[in-house]
């Protein structure tokens, strides 16, 4: 059960601004209880979704403040992530589970007001198909032998 919580506090933590990475918590856990794959994809993709949906919440609230110093971004940043969102949408969401870029594409959809049930949506099966695909190569079911 400690496990469980260890995946589940990394999963969400990663889908924040922390650096960390569930990717390699999930690794060692299926690699320890490959028969508990399911379990460990539902509990990674929980927290994951979860926290993102925080940055979700912090971009809803924050917009309110940008005229503050202390504000993160300037306002031509914010603008050009404005921009690139209403270029390509809610369909960007998709690209929610990727490094780097995955984490402040979902503060910038809160930012923008996507809706919650869409939001839910396309985070979730993106961060779901992430963590399917990491359980497929550990456990070699690519493997064609």
């Amino acid at each position: 059960m400690l496990s469980l919580w260890a995946l589940f506090l990394s999963a969400f933590g990663a889908a924040t601004l922390l650096p960390l990475q569930s990717e390699a918590v999930l690794v060692g856990l299926l690699l320890r209880n490959p028969d508990a794959w399911l379990t460990l994809l539902l509990v990674a993709t929980l927290g994951n979704v979860l926290g993102s949906l925080v940055n979700w919440l912090l971009g809803r609230a924050i917009e309110r403040f940008r005229e503050k110093r202390w504000f993160p971004f300037s306002a031509s940043q914010l603008q050009s992530a404005q921009r690139r969102y209403q270029r390509w949408g809610q369909w960007s969401l998709l690209l929610s589970w990727m490094p780097v870029i995955g984490d402040p594409l979902t503060l910038i959809a809160g930012i923008m007001r996507e809706p919650f049930w869409r939001f839910l949506l396309l985070v979730t099966l993106a961060k779901a198909g992430r963590y399917l695909v990491v359980a497929m190569i550990t456990l070699g079911w690519f493997h064609n032998g």
